[in-house]
This record gives C-alpha cells, structure tokens and sequence, in this order.
C-alpha cells in the first residue's frame, strides 16, 4: 500500500474511532431533561465542511481535501491546521489539507451557541458562562452550562437558535483555518505547524502577522457566507475572549495572541453587509 493510502486509512480510521468513542457525549448533555438533545455535534461539523468546501473555487478544491474536517479526540478545545505531506513516489499525489477539530472544540462550541441563545430568555446568563469558561484550562471536559437541567433551555425554539449560533460559530472559525491553507499561510510557516518528534504544533495564530490575519478573515468570511453560515453567532464566540481579563491558553487556537475583536466586530458586520449587498466577489487577496 501507499504512503499516501496509509495517510489516508489512518485519518479515516481515526475518524471513526473518535466519532465511536465522542457519540454518547455528542448525543446530549449529562444533566439535561431525559430525552432532550442537542441537534449538532460531530456529524453536523462534517456537513459544514462538505458546504465550505462546494463553495471553495475550483484552483483551491485542488488544494484542499474535499472533506477539510477531520477529528481529534483531544479534550482541550482546538482547531488546528491538519497536513499530510504528498508521496514522492506517487505520480501526480498531492498533500491532504485540512483543518482537525477537537472533541473539546465541539464542546466549546455548543456550549457557547447554547449560552447565547438562553440569555435571550436570562439576561447575564451569557456573561455568567463566560465567567465559568475563563477558568477552563482544558485539561478535561469542559463543565456543564450553568442550571443547564432547566428545561426552558431546552424548547424546540432554543435548540433552533443554538443550532444556527453553532453554524455561524463552526463555518466561520474553520472557513478561517482553511484559508490559511489557500493563501500561502501554513505553508509560509509550515516547519513550525507540523508536529514532529512528539512536539505538538504551534497555533498558526501565534506566527501570522496582522495582515494575514485580516487576510485570512476575509477569505473565510466570503467562503462561509456563500456556505450559508452569517456571523451572528461567531460574534458573540470571539467576544467571549475579549471579554475575559485572562484568556484560558487555549483560546490561542481561535485568535491571535494581542487581537482585539472590537474592530473585528465591525469589520466583520460591514462585510457581511457588503455581501448580502452584493458588493463582494471572490477575489483572492494575497498568497498563492
């Protein structure tokens, strides 16, 4: 077999492994009401990655698997850049790409879409979350939402809203790590973002400069708004950060280290406006 079926086999096989190992935790919450489940969870990021990649353009489908998520069992919340180099002795092979999501960034992310849709009910019960979630180091799962057995939080209403904030959330975060991957980014950095000898990678968003950042935003935003995932609910998730006085040492895996999402939130509202405007074609900003 080749090295690159080899790759291949091992990320699928990892992929089902995780998937049968995260499936009960996935399924519900532990002390939500009997019977009552959230709709999103790994199958549901897995669509959303198919959606990103349909709305790539044709050069960077080339570039990309054409199933950009993969899944790591890991609890600590993270996405991070996922590579496997091209085999040299097979004609025309390519490097898989792609972007490895953690159990724990699922987690994370219908906890957050969670509290959000509930302090429209609960005033301050967001803020209340991000309280809690700023004393997460990752080292084990990440705690329940608060009184998360009410079972007000759990109307068809509020998952639908959750749903749509979890959308947002895992279309726009992966669209961004994606596009570190079509601008030339991960591989300007590649010798530091590949783990080797056991040392884990380091976060692309402790190398990339501002413009890239800004670059890879843009990129992303465009790709996921033509996906269909809109920014109302990855505002509120990059605003947990910035409302934090100390971020937890993961929240590196989501924005750079000195960023600030005040600006980003305007940025992002107005070219979200721009697109439904019409005001936007795809043009590629910098890299490849």
């Amino acid at each position: 077999m080749l090295r690159s079926d080899l790759m291949k086999l091992r990320s699928f096989c990892l992929r089902i492994a995780c998937l049968m190992l995260c499936a009960p935790l996935l399924a519900s919450e532990p002390n939500s009401p009997d019977g009552l489940t959230y709709k999103t969870g790994y199958s549901a990021m897995m669509k959303l990655g198919r959606a990103l990649y349909d709305q790539l353009d044709p050069r960077d489908k080339k570039l990309i698997s054409a199933q950009p998520i993969s899944l790591d069992v890991d609890l600590t919340p993270f996405t991070r850049m996922m590579y496997y180099p091209a085999d040299s002795n097979e004609p025309g092979a390519v490097p898989l790409r792609g972007v490895w999501i953690s159990a724990g960034f699922i987690d994370l992310v219908n906890h957050v879409a969670h509290a959000r849709a509930i302090d429209k009910i609960q005033k301050g019960y967001f803020q209340k979350y991000i309280n809690q979630l700023m004393t997460e180091t990752g080292e084990k799962e990440l705690r329940p939402l608060p009184d998360d057995g009410n079972p007000k939080f759990w109307t068809d209403d509020m998952l639908n809203e959750q749903q749509s904030n979890f959308n947002s959330i895992v279309g726009i975060v992966v669209g961004i790590k994606m596009a570190h991957h079509t601008l030339g980014h991960f591989d300007k950095y590649k010798d530091k973002l590949i783990e080797k000898d056991g040392v884990k990678p380091v976060p692309i968003e402790e190398l990339i400069t501002d413009k890239e950042w800004e670059d890879a935003c843009k990129e992303g935003l465009f790709t996921s708004l033509n996906a269909g995932c809109f920014t109302e609910g990855v505002i509120p998730f990059y605003e947990t950060f910035d409302k934090m006085p100390v971020r937890p040492p993961w929240s590196i895996y989501f924005l750079p280290p000195k960023a600030k999402f005040a600006k980003m939130k305007k940025d992002f509202i107005k070219f979200q406006d721009d697109y439904l405007a019409g005001r936007l074609k795809r043009q590629k900003v910098s890299g490849r």
